[in-house]
């Protein structure tokens, strides 16, 4: 009976060995691998900004334009979008 006990615990103590045994080697590895860099950063934001949008929104949480500016330029943004695509509504023609 102690010789399958022992038995039983030696193989638990080596299959535990053989499961741990590839992560041990994969954490030696992440060490020895340098840390990424991280990439540049503008201003506050990590990166630049795509949209015109984007660009007044940055420079309204930098402090380069006022709150009122920010608002005046959006609705200068607004209504030249509206002149270039205005927005049609279709015609309900269920009634």
């Amino acid at each position: 009976m102690v010789m399958v006990l022992m038995v039983a615990a030696v193989g638990l103590t080596i299959s535990a060995g053989l499961i741990i045994w590839p992560r041990l080697s994969d954490w030696r590895d992440r060490r020895a691998v340098p840390e990424p860099v991280a990439p540049p950063r503008v201003g506050r934001f990590p990166l630049p900004p795509f949209s015109l949008e984007g660009v007044l929104t940055a420079q309204l949480l930098t402090g380069e334009i006022s709150r009122r500016q920010y608002i005046r330029a959006l609705e200068n943004l607004a209504a030249r979008d509206e002149e270039r695509s205005p927005l049609t509504i279709p015609r309900d023609d269920r009634s």
